[in-house]
């Protein structure tokens, strides 16, 4: 039947393909989008540029929110909605990165209107990754910080 022209093909099943790209985990305001280029860290791979910062856990629910940024000088209208396609399924793809409540903006590059979606997926996965495993350790960091007892100078512990 599926061999028959004008059949409808199956559809792929895949291990991210009932995940969804919620509204929540988008990156929507203007604000948001500057606070995180001017605040955040950067994170570089071949296809794109990765910003991130992370936010307390009370605002906007738990998980990250992602937002993507593609300027016009990477071309015409229809490239342009090609990469943001792409970059938002392999997001949904990887689940959205739920282990830190972090923001998160993504610039591509002009390069990835050409590449493997498959590689696509694993800078995106990677970039996640990162920037989880760099938040946990500066809560970690700050944490450990916090629980220590502060230094005195040697002149102080000699004036008592």
């Amino acid at each position: 039947m599926a061999d028959e022209p004008g059949a409808a093909l199956p559809e792929p099943t895949t291990q991210g393909s009932k995940q969804r790209f919620t509204k929540a985990q988008h990156l929507l305001r203007h604000a948001d989008f500057e606070r995180v280029y001017k605040q955040g860290r950067r994170h570089f791979a071949a296809h794109m540029t990765v910003f991130y910062l992370e936010r307390p856990s009370d605002a906007f629910g738990p998980g990250m929110r992602v937002g993507f940024t593609v300027s016009k000088a990477l071309g015409g209208a229809v490239k342009r909605n090609r990469m943001r396609r792409r970059l938002r399924e392999a997001v949904r793809f990887n689940g959205g990165g739920l282990g830190v409540d972090a923001d998160v903006v993504i610039n591509p590059k002009r390069s990835l209107l050409t590449a493997e979606f498959a590689d696509l997926r694993n800078q995106v996965a990677r970039a996640f990754v990162v920037i989880e495993k760099t938040l946990k350790s500066d809560k970690t960091l700050k944490l450990e910080n916090m629980l220590k007892p502060e230094k005195t100078s040697k002149k102080e512990t000699q004036q008592n």
